[in-house]
Parts: structure tokens; sequence; C-alpha cells
């Protein structure tokens, strides 16, 4: 897949702007506060419905505008296919595929898959659990319309039972309806994340050890219940929570589940998350969004854009070569704030 065109009007600091990309490798180029950042971000919305730097959408819309517009243009196999999306600022947003509006954010997924690596990428490696399940649920998401289903249901369940245990009106009857459900959609989410990891782990390996020169050996293993199938796990997570229980009462919340999972992260054997140097957890962090890049590729039977915001910079030029080499064959949109370094490697610069 290629993404052809860009256009966005009324979207952040852009009255209204139009980019024409091409195969290989793109780069944003021009000084911050530009909008090479924004550009980035409005592929990413038209990939997975919402954006990568904030949760609120009216923050898009421009100053003194009533509705902000996107339009991705990309080119697939089987023809070009175009998202569009409306942000108001008195409705929900509305988007539409190639003109035919759609009713739930699930239609979206892989139409314009993406990969993203910014500034706040290293959070997958040495941040706080959430961050390391938004990693994985943003690629199953877009490769699984049946995954982003159970895991809005999961999202709704739990929210249904956190508000029961808030009420005070919790007890071992009323809580046992919402446990089977919230283990029915908890079981399909672990059994998805847990093969998705597995799935992932051999390239992961292969792209780090490529990374580091062969020095280190990265591994990683998801951290949640066991069980074999949907079932086992089911009858994992409902002695979970059984074991639990006690505790949900008493502090009036879901202690435990998917919602609380992660992923560990090793390198020769020791937990990166918390003892690996903030260069070993960049390379790991680079090393999962190759990989992610790869099997979305194998997945869906197309490539999904990568989007590399600010990464660069923080390189030295043998890890920029081989990071450019890794991508060979893919299409790649970077920001950067001097292109003069970029035109030695053959990269497509815009000014921004």
């Amino acid at each position: 897949m290629i993404v052809k065109r860009i256009q966005v009007k009324d979207y952040r600091n852009a009255a209204e702007r139009t980019i024409v990309l091409k195969d290989g490798c793109n780069a944003f180029v021009g000084a911050n506060a530009r909008g090479k950042t924004n550009l980035l971000e409005a592929v990413y919305f038209s990939g997975v419905g919402k954006s990568f730097r904030t949760p609120r959408d009216k923050e898009l819309i421009k100053n003194d505008r009533e509705r902000a517009f996107i339009c991705v243009t990309v080119q697939k196999d089987s023809g070009e296919e175009t998202v569009k999306i409306v942000i108001d600022r008195t409705v929900n947003k509305r988007v539409s595929v190639n003109d035919v509006p759609i009713t739930r954010m699930s239609e979206l997924m892989g139409v314009c898959p993406v990969v993203l690596f910014c500034p706040d990428g290293l959070k997958i490696v040495k941040e706080a659990p959430a961050d390391r399940r938004r990693f994985m649920d943003i690629a199953l998401c877009q490769v699984s319309k049946a995954y982003f289903n159970a895991l809005s249901r999961y999202g709704k369940i739990l929210a249904s039972r956190n508000r029961l245990l808030k009420s005070g009106g919790a007890s071992d009857s009323t809580l046992a309806p919402w446990d089977e459900l919230l283990a029915d959609e908890g079981a399909k989410i672990v059994k998805s994340r847990r093969g998705y990891i597995r799935s992932l782990l051999p390239t992961a390996e292969e792209r780090h050890a490529y990374l580091s020169g062969g020095k280190e050996k990265l591994t990683l293993e998801y951290e949640g219940v066991d069980g074999d199938g949907v079932d086992g796990i089911k009858r994992e997570l409902l002695k979970l929570y059984a074991a639990d229980r006690e505790g949900d009462l008493r502090l009036k919340y879901t202690h435990s589940g998917p919602h609380k999972d992660d992923i560990k992260l090793t390198i020769d054997g020791v937990d990166v998350r918390s003892f690996g140097s903030q260069g070993q957890q960049r390379t790991v962090a680079l090393s999962l969004k190759l990989a992610e890049l790869g099997l979305l590729t194998e997945v869906l039977g197309t490539s999904p854009v990568l989007l590399l915001d600010d990464v660069f910079s923080e390189l030295d030029g043998a890890r920029r070569n081989k990071l450019l080499a890794a991508l060979d064959g893919f299409q790649t949109i970077i920001t950067a704030t001097d292109g003069a370094e970029l035109d030695e490697y053959g990269v497509n610069v815009i000014d921004i």
C-alpha cells in the first residue's frame, strides 16, 4: 500500500494543504511548529480513527473554525481508496471510505494500515504496562475486526462492573453475571495478544540483533493468565476474578484481567523495562516497530505506511543507515528539522 495524497483543511495550524507522496522514503522537513507532525498525525488518524497526541478530537480543529477535514488517498493492488474524516465542534466525527459513510469504527481498520514510531515510542519499553497493551491493541485492531469488537465490548463491560463496585451494591450474586461477560471477551483478547507476541517474537529478535550488531538477544513474553484456547483462558479468568473478589469489593475496582496484562521484554535475560539503558530501550522499541511492520504486511497482504516522527535526530549515522536499509520496500514518512543529510539517503524531501 502507498499513501498517494494527504489533504487537510482547518486542521491544527493548517488552513488548507495538499501533499503528494512518492514510493519509498518521504520526509516532511521544516522548522519547529511548522506542522510536520500534524500531517503525520493526519495519516495516523485516517488509519486508526484517532490521534496519537490527544484523546480529544476537537483539539485538532484550527482556532476559530467550526470543523476540520482530513482526506487521505491510498493506492493498493485492488485500486485507490480514500478515507475522509470530518471533525466537528458540535457533533461526533464523521468518517467515510470511498465516500461511503461508516457506522462502526471497526470498518476503518485495515483501510490505511499504519505503524507509528515517535518520541513517545520509548514508552513501549520503559513506561507503564498500559503502553505495551496499547502497542498490541493498535496492531491487532488493524488486522482483526473481531479483536476490535472484543476489545470494545470488554471495555464497556469492565466500566459497568467497576460502576457496580463503586455503587456499594456489589455482591457475589450481582458480580457473577459481569464476571461471566468479562471472561468471555477477556479470553478472546488474551488468546489474540498471546498469539500476536508469539508471531512477533522471531522478527523482533532478528531486527534487534541487526540493529545491535548481533551483540544482544531480545526475548518477548506475554504476561497474563494461562489456559489452552479461549475456553481454557476463560476458566482461568473466572478463577482470577473469584480470587480477587474480596479485594475488588473492598477497593471498588477490578484488579485483574487483560486490562492489567503486560509484555516482558528482556535482553540477554535482563528485564529491559526496568534495567535497560536508554540506548537499549530505544533499540528494543525500534525493533518492535519494525517487527510490527513486517507482521502486519504478512497478515494484511499489503504493507502499512511507517510513520517516524523526529526519530532520525536520535540516531547516529550507522544506525540511520541500518534503519533505512531495514525499510527498503516500505513506504515511510519521517519528520525532520534539517533535510541536508537526508538527501544523501535518496529521501524525497518535502519542505513544510
